[in-house]
Parts: C-alpha cells; sequence; structure tokens
C-alpha cells in the first residue's frame, strides 16, 4: 500500500481549511483516510498550522510521501528536509560547445538525388502557370 501525506479540504464554498492525513496514494483527495496528524486554516491572518510532529516524523520514516503541498508545510515546522538546491550553472565553454554542436545539426542539407516529378505534378504545374498568364476578364452583373 502506498501511503502518502496530504492534504483533505473541509469547510464551507469559498473558505477553504484543510486536515494533513495520511492515507493510500489510491484513494480519493477527501476520502478515506489512514489517520489525521494535524490541520491548515489559510483563511486566518497569519494562518494556522497544527501537526503532531512526532506522528508526521513516525509516517515519514515508514516510508510516506508527503505531497507536494504537504511538504511544503511540513518543511515549515522542520519536519521534512528542505529540498535540495538546483545543479550549479554550466560555464561559458560547455555552453559555447553545446551551442556550436547544435548549428551543425541546424545547417540544411544537400538532396543526394533530385526530387522526382510526376507527370501529374508537371500537369498541375502547367495549369497554374496558364491561368495566371490569362487571367479571367470579369463578367457585367445581370440585373
Amino acid at each position: 500500500m502506498a501511503v502518502v501525506i496530504r492534504m483533505m479540504r473541509a469547510g464551507a464554498k469559498k473558505r477553504p481549511f484543510y486536515r494533513v492525513v495520511v492515507a493510500d496514494s489510491r484513494r480519493q483527495r477527501d476520502g478515506r483516510f489512514v489517520e489525521i496528524l494535524g490541520f491548515y486554516d489559510p483563511m486566518t491572518k497569519p494562518y494556522t498550522l497544527k501537526i503532531d510532529e512526532a506522528k508526521a516524523k513516525e509516517w515519514v520514516e515508514k516510508g510516506a510521501q508527503p505531497s507536494e503541498q504537504a511538504a511544503s508545510l511540513l518543511r515549515t515546522l522542520g519536519i521534512v528536509a528542505a529540498r535540495p538546491s538546483k545543479a550549479p550553472k554550466q560555464t561559458s565553454t560547455v555552453k559555447a560547445a553545446k551551442a556550436a554542436k547544435a548549428a551543425d545539426k541546424k545547417a540544411p542539407v544537400a538532396r543526394k538525388k533530385p526530387r522526382k516529378v510526376t507527370d501529374r505534378k508537371a500537369k498541375n504545374k502547367a495549369a497554374r502557370v496558364k491561368k495566371k498568364a490569362n487571367p479571367k476578364k470579369p463578367q457585367p452583373k445581370k440585373k
């Protein structure tokens, strides 16, 4: 059973209130859960967050994966470690080498064998040229 720590929505319309719960990942967002860890109320100023840290740490140690929102809340309490920083930026020489390689790939390639013109295509092209050479004269409108 894949267990996740997620936020279960409660409260009225336009007044969200969330319970932080441990649930099976296959269950609905507001469906059956294993245990309530706490709650989060974003409507109060400042927001209210109350989570049983011991239970949360226990579930994380057991392998429960927090959702992105739940992980953000758990990070504020120090239960889940902060995300690792992004990889360091590449040096300009590496970037220049990649740019040169990409430019080589984008260069147009000459055809080895000329395109084959079929009879049908030749007829259509001749008809288009003829039509452009002899435009139609506008007909007078009937009353």
